[in-house]
């Protein structure tokens, strides 16, 4: 085809003085030579160039960015004369694949334009390349060549080689191209395990349209998934990315080039990869940031102890109010310094805790799996013996404890009967673990800045959050007479106990519906049924109808079977949306830019069953007037992320908005279609104003 173009224009420009070229530097596999759009040097500051290779049939050399094997061409000007620099592009390549290696170059013939800048225009110019360069087939010859090509000074008048440089100039990809458009690009998978998804738009119907990486070292990317719609002229294009020893870090805040084509059409884009959608402002991608990109560490630390306080008093925190109540009112008449160790141990149990789960998250990351907060929630066997663990804390309260329990559960279950510090460490220890289902103000942002940072971070934040949290156990232990001073036990002790006991069986009750909700209701009905007998068990026991030796080894055969109930249930497939007289449409079956692009507003609540918060925001914010209202509008779209059973879409688009845990809402609209996240605890007037802002008006 280039030979017949080339003999065409040499009839057309019969009478043109042919291109002043170097000679063919040959080998077995191809050529290569130097050529000119003109046939002198004129008065201009450069002229137009290029490195041209032809190649026998079925041989090739490389791209810029070779791909999984191979290297590109390299040239050396110094031996130049006249010369300052010279500047060479890339044409569009070809994708090639070989025993499933996935390789750019060219075959049959490329000519690389240049641009050659001069010291002193008007002046003959000497150009010598010294090029190596590699050529391959079913096996890889590198080569080598010295150009040379010499130009007198003249009016510089273009000559035939000119069309051909041309040619290849229109193929070199730039920021933009007639009838392409790249609509949005995103960064969605995982920290771990990103996917590169591009939108592209063509005004003729697209035959093969590809996507080409570039990266930093280490990093690699696989071979596009495109899926076509509207008649062809837009493509879905998803590039999974891997990661070698070589890599640093994550792909989430480094730079990339991204060369998008389609046959001889093509445009190239650098892009900061963050998680979330970009829109498209002044012909560049504008990737989103977090709420907290511009944050300090000082500050995020501030932000984790503040929002470990507040977590105190958020709704989850009843049975961790329990225990501190009762521990408080415990301290009546007691000695100072005992008040004040038993504190300082709850203390030092939450904040411990809370390094054991930020410890337990850098794990989670270091292996590529998904971190949140609060994701132990959906885990069944957790559930079970978290229920397990509430029921004989309730059974305590009840005052049924009568049977020798080993010392380590007792320390945890019978805060009443055992006064030791070790015992203080565990409620503080449990305290934390039933807190995590609930966010707080500031608690989302802090959790987003450690979790997207490293381990150094992690444990810092982690921590400030577990101090935050164990401040008001602080506060008693700075001044113990907060507890000392109150009314000595008596009988109004004995009913705090029961009315506590009471609450904690109810939050073991919400513990087997969020589990009916993960696997099946037979089973959490029959995890039930073996809590009661456990307390039944320790009732007789305590009521002398049963022989002590019996009691504990009853009660560990009744815990086991809790657990392997818990373990041996298989999940369903998956659950639909929670619908409220159909309000709430799925997050997984539907496109939020499609129905942002169709003028719509689309409110996004990620939401579990185990997630208390979020069921507050539901009650007293979602499902009422005036907000219930404003979501059934015409022109909004309500729609519902269930994460009660981990999720990796449901994952991966937290983590897109730097979020690790829930309640967590978004509104989306034709003026944000990045999306308005939303504070964790819900307003009315939030709501109605992140959908009038999405709206644009």
């Amino acid at each position: 085809m280039s030979a017949l173009f080339s003999g065409l224009m040499v009839m057309l420009f019969a009478g043109n003085p042919q291109a002043a070229s170097s000679p063919w530097a040959a080998n077995e596999q191809g050529r290569v030579r130097l050529i000119t759009g003109v046939d002198s040097v004129g008065d201009t500051g450069d002229l137009a160039a290029g490195l041209h290779f032809e190649m026998q049939p079925g041989w090739k050399i490389y791209w810029r960015s070779p791909g999984d094997a191979g290297y590109p061409p390299q040239v050396d000007w110094s031996g130049s004369n006249n010369v300052s620099a010279v500047e060479m592009a890339w044409p569009l390549p070809h994708r090639f694949e070989l025993f499933g290696l996935q390789t750019f170059g060219y075959g049959d013939e490329v000519i690389f334009p240049l641009t050659v800048t001069l010291q002193n225009p008007g002046q003959a110019t000497q150009l010598v390349g010294s090029v190596d360069y590699l050529t391959c087939s079913e096996i890889c010859v590198p080569q080598s060549a010295v150009l040379d090509l010499t130009l007198p000074s003249g009016d510089g008048g273009e000559v035939l080689d000119n069309l051909l440089i041309k040619q290849y100039e229109s193929q070199v990809p730039g920021s933009e191209a007639d009838g392409l458009t790249l609509e949005t690009l995103a960064l969605a998978g995982t920290l771990n395990a990103p996917i590169i998804e591009a939108t592209l738009r063509s005004d003729q119907p697209l035959e093969r349209p590809d996507l080409l990486v570039e990266g930093p070292p280490g990093f690699f990317y696989g071979k596009p998934e495109v899926t076509l719609s509207d008649a062809d002229r837009q493509a879905l294009i998803k590039v999974t990315v891997g990661k070698g020893s070589l890599a640093e870090g994550v792909l989430d805040g480094k730079r990339l080039t991204l060369t998008v084509m389609d046959g001889d059409r093509g445009l190239e884009r650098s892009w900061l990869a963050r998680f979330g959608a970009g829109t498209e402002v002044s012909g560049v991608l504008a990737a989103p940031t977090t709420e907290f990109a511009s944050f300090g560490l000082w500050t995020i630390l501030g932000m984790a102890l503040l929002g470990g306080l507040i977590l105190n008093v958020m709704p989850c925190v009843l049975p961790v109010l329990s225990i501190k109540l009762l521990s408080v009112a415990k301290q009546s008449g007691r000695e100072t310094r005992a008040v004040r160790m038993g504190f300082l141990a709850s203390s030092a149990g939450i904040v411990t805790s809370f390094l054991l789960l930020a410890f337990l998250a850098i794990g989670l990351k270091q292996a590529g799996l998904a971190v949140g907060w609060g994701i132990q929630f959906q885990q069944p066997i957790f559930l079970a013996v978290m229920a397990f663990l509430l029921t004989l804390f309730a059974c305590n309260l009840f005052g049924f404890f009568e049977i020798p329990l080993p010392s380590s559960m007792g320390k945890v279950a019978a805060g009443a009967r055992h006064e030791g510090v070790v015992g203080h460490f565990m409620t503080g220890a449990f305290a934390t673990l039933l807190a995590t289902p609930c966010s707080a103000p500031f608690l989302g942002t802090a959790v987003g800045f450690a979790l997207a940072r490293g381990p150094a971070e992690i444990l810092l934040i982690f921590a400030a959050l577990g101090v935050g949290l164990a401040l008001p156990y602080l506060l008693v232990a700075a001044l113990p007479q907060l507890a000392t001073r109150l009314p000595k036990p008596g009988p109004w002790m004995i009913t705090l106990r029961r009315l506590l006991g009471f609450a904690l069986a109810g939050t073991a009750l919400w513990l087997l519906s969020v589990m009916a909700a993960q696997i099946d209701l037979y089973a959490a009905a029959v995890v039930g049924i073996l809590l009661l007998l456990i307390g039944f068990v320790i009732w007789r026991s305590r009521a002398g109808r049963l022989r002590r030796g019996l009691a504990l080894p009853s009660v560990a055969a009744l815990a086991l079977l809790v657990v392997m109930v818990s373990a041996m249930m298989p999940r369903p497939g998956g659950r639909e949306a929670v619908a409220a007289d159909d309000l709430w449409g799925d997050f997984k079956q539907v496109e939020i830019a499609e129905l942002v692009a169709d003028k719509k507003v689309v409110f996004v609540d990620v939401t579990a069953d185990w997630c208390i918060t979020c069921q507050v925001n539901k009650t007293l914010v979602l499902g009422r007037s005036p907000v219930l209202d404003a979501l059934r509008a015409e022109g909004v779209v309500a729609l519902q992320a269930d994460w009660t059973n981990p999720d990796e879409k449901i994952a991966a688009f937290l983590e897109s908005f730097g979020r690790y845990g829930i309640p967590f809402n978004v509104v989306y609209g034709p003026a944000a279609p990045q999306g308005i996240p939303l504070p964790e605890l819900l307003t009315d007037d939030a709501v109605l104003e992140g959908l009038r802002q999405a709206r644009g008006g």
